[in-house]
């Protein structure tokens, strides 16, 4: 117990996280954010991959690379512009983005159904 309360004590706490600052002039980052809520919006819950792709198929000019789309994500969902909720399909997990208007099932069913085997009730 007495090195259980030393370790604990030991151990630094997790740093703080700062708030997400862009480095764009706010008129590019307001068409940005605009662009990518519309793509949310209209396409329902996406992945970050998804989002890439239709990001990339409007050929939004502001946007440098996925990491810059992240982190632009990440920002929206500071601002609570976004939101992102997570589908478990068995073992796995799957992280969406979603506006907070929709229905939190909406777009859950449009996942890739895994092969599992139902279990057998018991009595």
């Amino acid at each position: 117990m007495f090195g259980t309360a030393i370790r604990y004590f030991a151990t630094k706490p997790k740093p703080k996280m700062k708030p997400i600052e862009l480095k764009t002039p706010p008129e590019q980052t307001q068409t940005i954010t605009r662009v990518i809520f519309d793509i949310v919006k209209e396409h329902g819950p996406l992945t970050i991959a998804e989002t890439w792709d239709h990001v990339k198929e409007v050929g939004l000019r502001g946007l440098t690379s996925k990491r810059h789309m992240k982190i632009v994500l990440r920002w929206m969902r500071e601002r609570q512009k976004l939101r992102l909720i997570c589908n478990h399909v068995g073992p796995h997990k799957q992280f969406l983005y979603t506006t907070w208007f929709t229905k939190p099932n909406s777009g859950i069913n449009q996942t890739k159904p895994i092969n599992d085997p139902p279990k057998p009730k018991y009595p």
